[in-house]
Formats: structure tokens, sequence, C-alpha cells
């Protein structure tokens, strides 16, 4: 994969990064986890869905890491297009996850008639970790995106073109003769 080449600037940046991502995973982990057994030991109905999906993102985000940080560039053709079109669609999915996931949570607890207590400010405390984690995987998929698009894209890969002919060299034309049909 590009990102992962010594040679890359984008290197230094990502790793510390990716370091990060794991640590507001974890944070949501826990923090997901601990209002979801609340609700599951001391009410009598089922954790909200919303916090099950954040439980979801963040154990989604720890293998995407795994898989990007280890999987990806040695198992799959590394110097190839398409471990960088598969990096890419983790790496998006992860921010549609967490964007979905900490607006939901937000919602839902604006929603609540009450809200007190350590498992309300658990639940505050996922949305923010939740909301730094749509921050950091937006960020690094913005550099992840700007670096594939910049390695040539779909033409790295020797993409067909689908019938597309390419385009022949500009004509010019006369300046003041102008032809009608």
């Amino acid at each position: 994969m590009v990102l992962f080449t010594p040679h890359n600037g984008t290197q230094k940046i990502i790793l510390p990064l990716r370091a990060v991502q794991g640590v507001f995973s974890l944070l949501v982990l826990a923090l997901s986890a601990y209002v979801a057994h609340w609700y599951n030991t001391t009410t009598i109905i089922s954790s909200p869905s919303q916090i099950n999906f954040l439980f979801f993102a963040s154990l989604w985000s720890l293998v995407s890491i795994l898989t990007l940080e280890l999987f990806i560039p040695r198992f799959v053709a590394p110097k190839t297009a398409a471990s960088n079109y598969i990096a890419l669609g983790v790496e998006l999915s992860n921010v549609v996850f967490w964007f979905a996931g900490f607006v939901a949570l937000a919602v839902f607890l604006s929603k609540l008639l009450f809200c007190r207590g350590s498992v309300c400010q658990s639940a505050q405390a996922d949305v923010a970790f939740a909301a730094g984690g749509w921050l950091l995987w937006t960020g690094t998929g913005v550099l992840m995106a700007k670096d594939v698009i910049s390695k040539g894209g779909l033409a790295a890969m020797g993409a067909p073109s689908w019938g597309r002919k390419k385009s022949a060299a500009p004509v010019e034309v006369p300046a003041g003769k102008v032809e009608t049909v």
C-alpha cells in the first residue's frame, strides 16, 4: 500500500493517529459496555440500539486498525492499486459508522426526559469520544483518499476504458471562420 512505504511522509502521521484511534475505540468500547450493562441489569428494557451500534463501531475500528496496519500491507499485494481501494473502503466505512453512532446517541440523549448519575455521564462521554473518533477517522480517510487519488486512481490499476475513446488532439479553428450546419 502506498501509505506504508518508508519514503512516504504520511506514514509518520498515520501510525500515531492509528494509536489514538485505538485508544478512542477502547474508551468507547468500555463506556458503551458499561451503559449497555446498566440497561440490561437495572432496567426492564434492553440497552438502546444507539449504544449497541457504538459498541459495534468501536469493535469494527479495532479490527480495521489491525487490517490496515497488519493484514493489507503484508498479505494483500502491498503495491497494487487494489489494496489501496480496499484500505480506502475500510477507512471510509469507519468514518460512516462513527458519524452515525455519535449523532444517533447524541439525539437519543437529547430526547431523554431526565439524565443523571454515572450512567448518563458515561453515555455523554461516549458521545464525546465517538465524535473524537469520527474526527480521527475522517482525518486519516482524507489523507488516504488524497494519496490514492494522487497515485492515479483507477488508471493506476489499468482499468478498462469501458468503451470510452481517448480524446484526439485539440483542433485549432482559425479565428473568424465559423461554419454552421
